[in-house]
Order: structure tokens, then sequence, then C-alpha cells
């Protein structure tokens, strides 16, 4: 597993080398870089990794798939791959096929709800869905009066109020108006839309790591070329100890990510040490966001605030992606109510034992 895994992965940071390199998009003003980024994933099957083959994907462990996010995250690339592995992944629940092309997840936040209707159609309001705009479908959790059905809609047959996210990334408003999929299944049991809020969650930390090792790198570069009283920065304490501090928050970000991803890949259920873990990715990995990029940024000065510099397209990124599927202080209040209605003594002990 671990050499597929290797290549998988070093498939993936090639054609994000090669096709995404940060400095010559922030060059591109008219995007005409996403087409043949785009084309290339597909082509290697990336987007749709989480779906078995018999359902038309790659049939990749979810290992795979959570690695390849970690990558993106280093790249901070604004395609919808993320989106569409999750989105892939959501329909494998229901045993839907997926679809070619990119794809999205809807609801995005925790305390949104899409209604099934007794005629099988599907209605209310998604907000900050990432690229719903340019999808060709949505992957939607309803719930009915039968419980929990995985559903594929067609994109444009919805109702999209366009947004974009603090990175200026589209973070849109879909609107399903007694819409009707193109799929529909039932969830299987046990299965619920915080399951699917603990998955995103989970992607979103692996990229916020990804992005703050890229800062990391990018801020000791820059420390070590910078020149000020006739001696690189870095050779300031003050600026040692930012860099420290810069390299903590990347470091305790990769951490929680990687583990709350491995209990994941390794649990057949999301149980509560696998909550326990996802929650606790998502609270860390979005206060390493906030401190990480404040520091990247504070060792770089003015320069760092240019749209010009590359910095921003991490920092900004790392930070836009700490309020998808749930915020820190969301997945805390929710934490502290799983450990008061079970007891630390009950829940913590299932964690160490991982």
């Amino acid at each position: 597993m671990a050499e597929a895994e290797n290549i998988v992965v070093a498939t993936a940071e090639k054609i994000f080398a090669d096709l995404a390199d940060p400095q010559t998009i922030n060059h591109d003003k008219n995007g005409g870089w996403r087409l043949p980024l785009w084309q290339a994933l597909s082509e290697a099957g990336l987007p749709l990794a989480w779906v078995a083959e018999e359902l038309g994907g790659a049939g990749a462990d979810l290992a795979d798939g959570f690695a390849v996010v970690n990558a993106a995250g280093r790249f901070a690339v604004a395609v919808p791959l993320a989106e569409t592995l999750l989105a892939g992944w959501l329909l494998q629940q229901g045993g839907i096929a997926a679809p070619e092309g990119s794809m999205t997840i809807a609801p995005a936040r925790p305390n949104d709800r899409i209604a099934l209707g007794a005629d099988g159609t599907l209605s209310g309001r998604a907000r900050g869905v990432a690229f719903a705009k340019a999808a060709r479908h949505v992957a939607v959790v309803a719930h009915g009066d039968d419980g929990v059905s995985i559903a594929l809609v067609a994109a444009d047959q919805l109702r999209i109020e366009p947004g974009l996210s603090l990175a200026n990334d589209p973070s849109d408003t879909v609107i399903f108006d007694r819409m009707a999929p193109v799929a529909i299944r039932s969830a299987p049991a046990g299965f619920d839309q915080d399951n699917m809020m603990l998955m995103g969650g989970v992607v979103r930390g692996l990229q916020i790591a990804g992005a703050l090792d890229r800062l990391l790198e990018i801020s000791v570069t820059y420390a070590g070329e910078r020149v000020a009283f006739e001696k690189p920065i870095g050779k300031f304490q003050a600026v040692q100890h930012n860099l420290a501090r810069l390299a903590g928050e990347a470091a305790a970000a990769n951490a929680a990510a990687t583990s709350a991803a491995d209990a994941i890949a390794r649990s057949g259920a999301f149980d509560d040490a696998v909550f326990l873990e996802a929650a606790s990715a998502k609270i860390r990995c979005a206060e390493a966001a906030e401190k990480g990029a404040a520091i990247a940024h504070q060792v770089h000065g003015a320069i760092g605030f240019t749209t010009e510099h590359i910095l921003h397209r991490f920092s900004l990124r790392a930070r836009a992606w700490r309020d998808d599927f749930g915020s820190e202080s969301h997945w805390a209040v929710a934490l502290g109510r799983r450990i008061a209605a079970r007891g630390a003594d009950e829940l913590w002990p299932l964690v160490a034992s991982r």
C-alpha cells in the first residue's frame, strides 16, 4: 500500500510541478493554466481516485487520496480536485456511479440542510459550496422522512449565486428548488451529514497542513536571502524565533491531519474515535492556519502582502479553508458536547489505542 501511495503522490506532484507552479499562475491573469491542469489530473484518474472501478473511478485507497490532497495543499491549487474527490467518495457511499467532469458537494456547512420531499425532489439552500458554479454535478446529502439519502444533481439545473472565498476562489450559494436529482439512493446505515462534514474537515486539514509546509519553506528561504544591517535577517534572533513558531504550527497541523486521515482510512465507520480525531484535527489545523499565516507575513514584511508575491496564494487559502465543513468553534462545541455526554474516561482511551 505504501508503494502504491508513493506512486500516486509522485504522479500528482509531477503534474502540480509541471502545470501548477505558483509563480506562473500568479502572473496568468486569464486563468489559462486551469484547463491543462485539470485535463492532466483527470487523465491520471486523480479526481475520482476514491471511486471504485465498477462505479467509474480509479479505485484507489483512502490513504492515496488523502496524500494527493496534502500535495495539492502544498501547491495551493485553485481547481476542484478536493471537491471532486469528496463528491466521488460521497456518491460511492450510496452506490451511485460517478460522472465525468468536475464535481462539488453540498451542504458545505454543518447547519445547512437539503430536504428530500415525498415526490423525490430536493429543496433547500447550501452556502459556501466551493466551485459550484464551475462544477458539472453536485453530490448531495439530503434528509427525508425515511432518513438520509445521497443524491447526484446536474449543476446546470440548479440556481447558483456566485460568491468568493477569502482567497478569491469560488464559494457559492446553491439553491435547490424542488430539484429532481439525476440519481438518488438511501445512505448506508449509520451514515449522516456529520460523517460528510468530518471527512471534508479532514481533507481541508490536510490542505492547510500542505499550505503551511510551503509557507515555512518560502519563509525560511526568504529569511536566508533578505539582507538587513549587512547580514541575512534569518540570523536575527527574533526572526529565528518566528520561524521556529511557524515550524511548530506546520508540524502540529501535519500531525493532527495525518493522524485523523489515518484513523478514517483504517476504520470501517465514523465511530467515536474517528470523531475525536477528525474534530480535533479540524480545530488544530484551523488554529495553525491563522497563526502560521500571520507569522509568515510578519517574516516577509510588506513584500508578503503584495499580489505579485506568491505568499498570499498559500496564506489566504489556508485561512479560507478554516471555515469549510465547520469552523474550529463549531467542532470545539461538538467535541465538548460529545465528551460531556460520554465522559472523557470513556472516549480518550479509544484515541490512545490507535
